[in-house]
């Protein structure tokens, strides 16, 4: 099985407030995205590759709304709060936080946990309260793993290594793994592997030879999880990764980077035919 994911972080805000958003209005920005990709994508065979597309939680409502019959997009969203609300408990006093069970009612099949904004997120936070044990992010990204697994949904589950961690890659990998899955049902997670001293402007790209190792790493400790490159499926990477046999799959967000940038829905297309080759 190949996994598509598309992670659209916060894409919807318009350029002229400093954002990347060209292609709709606000209200629309979802269900404009789902009705210009979901009709391309019912060519592949549901049983070979999936599509999950994660979107901001305001535009959740209206991608679900897009969807047709059987269409190929999946909607998730992006991370779930660490509770859950529970029949005759918390009936979900989280202000600011969206428990999973929110995010199952409004048609979520799948979330993204543990990218490495998350990471950082969570690690400023737990600075400021004099905390740098990189365990305790791991921790608290597994509750957020068990709560949606156990609400049916799948998880992309990222981790990566930054630059000063390189020399040490296998223990930071190793850790974020075993901690971040413990407990887990591990046949409904993918593992999205992020390259995190390789990613921005001006770095050099992660290559073939390396994204095998870490793939073949991954696969040994979770006991073949699938494996999807974190660090961006693009159209000059996408025949590259297409041919290591160890991935199975990508994460697209932008699909432009110069000039307008942005995300397109037919440059998505575009990056999918070139990765799965027609």
């Amino acid at each position: 099985m190949k996994h598509i994911f598309l992670n659209l972080k916060r894409f919807d805000v318009p350029v002229e407030l400093g954002g990347v958003n060209r292609i709709a209005p606000l209200n629309q920005w979802g269900s404009y995205i789902v009705s210009n990709t979901q009709e391309a994508l019912r060519k592949y065979d549901a049983a070979e590759v999936e599509f999950v597309q994660y979107f901001p939680e305001a535009h959740l409502l209206n991608a679900v709304d897009a969807l047709t019959e059987n269409s190929p997009v999946q909607v998730g969203c992006q991370s779930v709060y660490r509770m859950n609300t529970a029949v005759g408990g918390n009936f979900g006093a989280f202000t600011t936080n969206r428990p999973v069970s929110a995010m199952k009612a409004m048609g979520v099949h799948s979330t993204i946990i543990g990218h490495c904004e998350e990471r950082n997120d969570k690690m400023g936070v737990l600075a400021e309260a004099g905390v740098t044990d990189t365990k305790a992010v791991n921790r608290l990204l597994n509750q957020e793993i068990r709560l949606a697994v156990e609400q049916g949904m799948t998880v992309l589950y990222c981790i990566g290594e930054k630059e000063e961690e390189l020399d040490r890659w296998q223990e930071v990998l190793r850790e974020q793994l075993e901690i971040g899955l413990e407990g887990v049902d591990k046949s409904r997670v993918v593992i999205g592997y992020e390259p995190i001293w390789s990613i921005g402007p001006g770095k050099t790209p992660a290559g073939k030879e390396y994204i095998t190792k870490i793939a073949r790493f991954i696969k040994e400790v979770t006991g073949g999880i699938d494996v999807v490159y974190g660090g961006g499926l693009k159209v000059d990477n996408a025949q590259m990764l297409a041919s290591i046999e160890e991935i199975d799959g990508g994460l697209i967000a932008l699909t432009r980077f110069q000039g307008e940038i942005g995300f397109y829905p037919d440059e998505y297309l575009e990056i999918i035919r070139t990765y799965l080759g027609k």
